[in-house]
């Protein structure tokens, strides 16, 4: 394991749109409030996209993700982390679990989804932590390194 300190800097409280693509439209507002490293909590709704359920096969490197449609609005709630990629630039990882009726979907939604109505995001901005989003060339993941 390896782990950062920090503290608690500000908080923000977001209202996502409909049609709104997560985590593009959090990492652009993180990009525009200048916050490097974050967590980020969301719920609402889920209107389309596609969710990362798992890899293929589970002992091939770099993996090959299992991507499922979004068919329909959905219920969602999810949490994240706001890391700096190699570049400085926000990169929101966020895993989430969707559920429609009887039905229930969790993955990661870094492919893209677009809120249905709305979605509703609470930011909490961390500060003095060392942290980065980096090439893991066994993986072919940006994973965060302290």
């Amino acid at each position: 394991m390896k782990a950062t300190e920090g503290h608690i800097g500000r908080v923000f409280v977001l209202r996502l749109e409909d049609g709104d693509v997560v985590p593009d439209c959090i990492e652009r507002f993180a990009a525009e409030k200048v916050i490097s490293i974050g967590q980020v909590v969301l719920i609402g709704g889920i209107g389309s996209g596609r969710v990362v359920v798992g890899p293929k096969d589970s002992e091939e490197m770099p993996p090959e993700p299992v991507l499922l449609p979004v068919d329909g609005a959905h219920e969602v709630v999810g949490v994240g982390i706001i890391a700096p990629d190699k570049d400085g630039r926000p990169v929101l990882h966020i895993h989430a679990s969707l559920g429609r009726s009887d039905k229930a979907l969790t993955g990661c939604l870094r492919p893209g989804v677009t809120t249905w109505l709305v979605g509703e995001a609470i930011i909490y901005e961390i500060l003095g932590a060392k942290a980065a989003r980096l090439p893991d060339s066994k993986s072919g993941f940006d994973l965060m390194e302290m």
